[in-house]
């Protein structure tokens, strides 16, 4: 066919798709085809919007480096990564419910024992953190792996501010499942806005803001790996959440407490919040 046009193009583009190899890779050809070209028709764009917007897919591209992902903004901001992550998480009941992987996840994060202050000296208010690791049959997770990474009291995570991890790291809880360390309290913050996705919020009359939490993963052998995170009950963005990645389940108290004894038996002197948390991982299949 070479008399193409708004009518006949489509049927022609999924036809030349037909011999490929792989039925999944066909499969997602075909469908990227038909609702790129229903998108098109819908919105009718001019080619002076159809080049705008390839420069602003091209600008988030250059945004990219090893320590910002504009890609995973863009994806995240227009709740793409928490409808993928729904799909990919269904969930038995009782299981703790997952939210978006996030941006600023490090590997070399360094390995502490149970009750470490993890914060590497970063000023805030002290924030203990206790919680527990069990499967949907209620038996504890023996050292589960758990790793945690949040933002300082500004709302800045260590990779905004240089080369020094702070706040994050990896711990095994015990065997009875049971995990606590030190940090700081971390505060609502803006994702980095000052790129194509941040001009794309501005237009479309939103804020850039993610309530405040702390970042959960956790690993248990025969156990699928949970991503998460705890918001604090009462922020003032958790219901406009940028990155749409509250869940009711996932809103808990970020108890405050004056000068005393902790949790753990710690003796503070200045005030300090407690963060507590009970996470059940859903077995694998």
């Amino acid at each position: 066919m070479r008399d193409l046009n708004e009518t006949t193009i489509t049927a022609e583009a999924l036809a030349r798709v037909q011999g490929a190899g792989d039925p999944r890779t066909k499969a997602v050809s075909e469908a990227l085809i038909r609702h790129l070209h229903d998108f098109i028709r819908e919105i009718e764009p001019s080619q002076e919007e159809w080049e705008a917007g390839i420069r602003f897919l091209t600008r988030v591209g250059q945004m990219c480096t090893d320590k910002r992902q504009e890609f995973i903004l863009l994806s995240d901001a227009l709740g793409a990564s928490m409808l993928v992550d729904a799909i990919n998480h269904r969930l038995p009941e009782g299981a703790t419910e997952t939210t978006v992987f996030g941006p600023f996840f490090v590997e070399g994060r360094e390995d502490f024992p149970l009750g470490a202050n993890i914060s590497e000296g970063v000023n805030g208010t002290p924030m203990l953190v206790t919680g527990s690791a069990a499967s949907t049959d209620g038996k504890a997770l023996s050292l589960a792996g758990i790793d945690v990474w949040h933002s300082d009291d500004e709302g800045f995570y260590d990779v905004q501010q240089g080369d020094d991890l702070a706040m994050r790291g990896h711990l095994l809880a015990d065997a009875e499942g049971k995990f606590n360390f030190w940090s700081v309290r971390p505060k609502y913050y803006p994702i980095p806005d000052d790129g194509p996705v941040g001009d794309m919020l501005k237009a479309q009359g939103r804020h850039p803001y993610r309530p405040e939490h702390v970042h959960f993963m956790i690993s248990a052998p025969g156990h699928e790996t949970l991503v998460t995170h705890l918001f604090s009950r009462g922020d003032p963005y958790l219901d406009s959440d940028v990155v749409f990645g509250v869940k009711n389940s996932l809103v808990t108290d970020f108890v405050e407490h004056g000068p005393g004894v902790a949790a753990d038996g710690r003796i503070m002197n200045q005030p300090y919040v407690h963060l507590h948390y009970d996470f059940v991982l859903k077995p694998k299949s």
